[in-house]
């Protein structure tokens, strides 16, 4: 005799179930965008910059700010924004200047350098956009969808960290 689990419990099972899945696409799908990143840097031969760095190049774009504004802005997420700036800086990819009022704060903003690895990488997504959307994988209504979902569980997870302290 086998004991059925309640409906409850099931669908709870079954969202949990959901939810790690999703977790893990998420993770996948970030380390294989910087997987896409990195071989386009090789196939046009720029190799002395990483896909990480290159994806916070893109992300400051034509912006000039500080250290702690790329995390508030959502433009770096990683624990080493210091130390990928200061390479940024030495490769000369990024200027950097101590800001006027708080002498401790830094501002950093691309070099011509900086906005052609930039380039590099909008190109690389506009060609994916088009892509995807050409060839049918997902239309503007599902991006959407996506985005919002997304969005959603950024602002639970950012609630979450709020609430521990």
């Amino acid at each position: 005799m086998s004991m059925e689990m309640p409906i409850g419990q099931q669908d709870q099972k079954g969202f949990m179930s959901g939810y790690l899945e999703a977790l893990a696409l998420v993770e996948r799908l970030h380390r294989l965008l910087l997987d896409v990143i990195k071989d386009e840097f090789e196939r046009v031969g720029v190799l002395e910059i990483n896909a990480v760095q290159a994806l916070l190049l893109f992300n400051i774009g034509d912006n000039e700010v500080t250290a702690g504004e790329l995390k508030s802005r959502g433009y770096y997420q990683g624990s080493n924004v210091s130390y990928n700036l200061k390479k940024l800086v030495e490769m000369g990819y990024m200027h950097h200047q101590r800001c006027e009022i708080d002498r401790r704060s830094v501002r950093v903003r691309l070099t011509q350098r900086g906005r052609e690895v930039r380039d590099i990488v909008a190109s690389l997504f506009s060609r994916h956009a088009e892509g995807l959307e050409g060839k049918g994988v997902i239309d503007i209504e599902g991006i959407a969808d996506i985005s919002n979902s997304l969005k959603r569980v950024e602002r639970y997870w950012t609630d979450q960290i709020r609430y521990i302290y």
